[in-house]
Parts: C-alpha cells; structure tokens; sequence
C-alpha cells in the first residue's frame, strides 16, 4: 500500500482528538493542512520527528494552517506524548476502529499502526504532495518537509 497522490481529494476519515471531538475530511478545508503519520507515541523516531517539525508547527498556525499528528494510539497516550514532548502539535488518534484512517490514506503498516507518512492538503482539500518513508525507522527530515510544502 502506497500514500495517496497529490491531486487525490482526500478521503473520507474519522480521526479523534484530545476533547473528544471528531476531526474530519472537512476539518482540511479553507487552509493548508499537514498530516504527519507516525508509527507510536514515545518511540525514539516519533519523539525526535515532532520535535524536530516544532518550529514549522508554529509557523504554520501564524499563517492560518496547522500541523497534526496522526498515529494509532489512544487519545490519553497522545496526549501524556505531546505533554512529554512540549510540542504544540495536535494529536489525533485513529484507535478506534483502529487504523480506518490510515488505511483510507493508504499509510496503514500490515502489523497495524501508521508507515511513518506526510501528507499536504490544500485548502480545498485536494492532497498537493504526499511522501512516504521506505520504512518506518527513517525520519524525513525538516527540509524535505518545507519543499512538500512549497
């Protein structure tokens, strides 16, 4: 399975967040939106990536856009995570039913948790540029991230 194109609209999905609110395809609409899938909370690739992705984080939301993490993880591990981290970055959680959204973008690892992924949405929706590491032990780095985003 493979990362979902640029020119993909993006697919129907499901994700939670911290309050318990839903996060959906229409939550990508009228900005730019990052998508980070990442394997699991409080392992040492996931820590060191959402650390080094802090400071496009916030200058993203200066903007009007946002950077989320998406893993499989329950809601209260992401959170205790990002509270870890000091990380501004929303967290949502694809735990139940475990994986649909992931799968739905195409980033869905056969042992059940996220390939480490990124996903760029426009405004109106539609993917602009995805990348998908060769395997989840590699951490695209910074820069490879801001040209996805130009």
């Amino acid at each position: 399975m493979a990362v979902l194109p640029a020119g993909t609209p993006a697919p129907d999905f499901s994700l939670a967040r911290a309050d318990g609110e839903r996060f959906t395809a229409a939550d990508l609409l009228g900005r730019r939106t990052v998508l980070v899938f990442y394997p699991f909370a409080f392992s040492p690739v996931c820590t060191d990536q959402l650390q080094l992705y802090e400071p496009l984080t916030r200058e993203l939301a200066e903007a009007g856009d946002a950077l989320y993490g998406v893993s499989c993880d329950s809601t209260w591990a992401q959170r205790a995570f990002r509270e870890k981290l000091g990380v501004s970055s929303e967290q949502l959680s694809d735990f139940e039913p475990k994986g649909a959204a992931c799968r739905a973008f195409g980033v869905l690892h056969e042992g059940g948790f996220p390939q480490r992924a990124l996903v760029v949405s426009g405004p109106d929706g539609v993917i602009s540029w995805s990348y998908q590491a060769a395997s989840p032990a590699e951490l695209p780095g910074l820069d490879l991230l801001r040209t996805g985003l130009r």
